[in-house]
């Protein structure tokens, strides 16, 4: 306890530099936890996107191909699968829902969606969420469309503005359905995932707008007008993908099989989970690397501070000296040393974690808006708590080497005065 208080009050006599040695260990231990956070947060973020759907279906590619450019709109297909293929697919009796999905236009920079009405209704994402709506309903007439939040708010859309589809998937585009343009019937609340970040029309509208087309180019001298589509037959020949909602779990392999299996086409069926850990296995280089760098930047704020002691080694010897003369064994000279550094690396990864929670509650709002990355406000976890714990071991190991030699300074060498 006494050697507590001498070790308090001499970082005290020394606050400006013990100050700027927390300082230093507490934004080291912001980027070490911040990095975690930011992990974990991407993780589940991910994870969050997609909750409640079974198996998603596509042509023969990777998993990971799939579930990106299904779910996260990024990529392209393969290829389609076709209308009569998802069709038997969606009859098979382990069903209980299917929503097709069609994807390949954009606009202005954001993915076009071809689905049907049943997507707003089994879609889930963050476990239970459902989607909801900010203003209007799903799309009730071929030529509308449901904007997701980031959509709306980029580009100052209302309900009732005009929006036209451009083909292609550039952020700027000189080939577009301008003869066929949509209407807003509605805005999606938001939700932290791709879908802020989509546009969102009926299947049978992707089938109008391409009526005309053919090898990606309008038909030449050929234009059939809005209303005339409209009487038109608009099943669709293929579709990207599609979500698959079973009645129970435990068909679920045995529908996957059968789909990857499948005799007219090659096809894949993926499990959303399991293409997610594949993803985060295949990143899992680059987040090695950042909690490397960031166990790097600790080590040096740790080095800093044993600096800071060893460099003012030489202006305590005197005090060092009294400590001795009064009784003071060697020993607590040792713990002295030992229990400032220690005391400095605490207050460091205290500091450290209360700035990087303030930090959280200021951008967490933003970030979650502009990037869909949800960063959660709770207490650190489990091996948090440990890395932590091993950072202020660390401090107490550190500050060994300078205890060490003030340890063997002599009574008479703290005395004497050198010139």
């Amino acid at each position: 306890m006494i050697v507590l208080r001498l070790a308090i009050q001499s970082l005290l006599n020394r606050w400006m530099t013990a100050l700027l040695t927390v300082a230093s260990i507490a934004v080291s231990v912001m980027l070490l936890l911040g990095v975690e956070k930011v992990r974990n947060g991407a993780r589940q973020s991910f994870a969050d996107t997609i909750s409640g759907t079974d198996l998603i279906v596509g042509a023969r590619s990777g998993s990971i191909q799939l579930l990106l450019y299904s779910v996260f709109r990024i990529g392209n297909a393969t290829n389609n699968i076709t209308w009569a293929s998802y069709s038997e697919i969606a009859k098979q009796p382990e069903v209980a829902w299917a929503v097709p999905l069609s994807l390949g236009d954009s606009h202005r920079g954001f993915r076009v969606l071809g689905t049907t009405p049943d997507y707003f209704k089994h879609y889930r994402y963050r476990r239970t969420n459902t989607l909801e709506f900010r203003e209007g309903q799903p799309f009730a007439d071929l030529f509308d469309a449901v904007l997701g939040a980031d959509v709306a708010h980029t580009l100052g859309y209302k309900l009732g503005d005009r929006v036209v589809i451009a083909h292609g998937l550039g952020s700027v585009s000189f080939v577009d359905h301008a003869d066929k343009p949509f209407r807003v019937a509605g805005i999606l609340k938001k939700t932290g995932t791709p879908l802020d970040r989509t546009v969102h029309v009926s299947l049978e509208a992707i089938e109008a707008i391409h009526i005309d087309w053919q090898s990606g180019a309008q038909v030449p001298g050929q234009s059939i007008a809005a209303d005339e589509v409209r009487k038109m037959d608009l099943k669709p020949a293929a579709i990207t993908g599609a979500l698959i909602g079973l009645k129970s779990r435990l068909a679920t392999f045995r529908l996957q099989r059968a789909i990857n299996e499948y005799p007219k086409e090659p096809l894949s069926a993926i499990l959303p989970g399991v293409a997610l850990q594949e993803l985060w296995d295949l990143v899992s280089v680059a987040e090695t690397a950042l909690s490397a760098v960031s166990i790097m930047v600790v080590a040096t704020a740790l080095l800093g501070m044993v600096v800071m002691i060893l460099t003012t080694l030489n202006e305590r010897r005197r005090e060092m000296a009294i400590l001795r003369s009064v009784g003071a064994r060697p020993s607590t000279i040792l713990s002295l040393l030992t229990a400032e550094a220690g005391l400095l690396t605490l207050a460091g990864v205290v500091l450290g974690a209360v700035l990087l929670y303030i930090a959280i509650m200021i951008v967490q709002p933003f970030v979650d808006r502009l990037y869909g990355l949800h960063l959660a406000i709770e207490a650190p976890k489990w091996a948090e708590m440990q890395m932590l714990a091993a950072i202020v071991l660390a401090g107490f190991l550190a500050g060994l080497l300078p205890a060490l030699r003030a340890y063997r300074l002599s009574v008479a060498d703290g005395m004497t005065v050198r010139t």
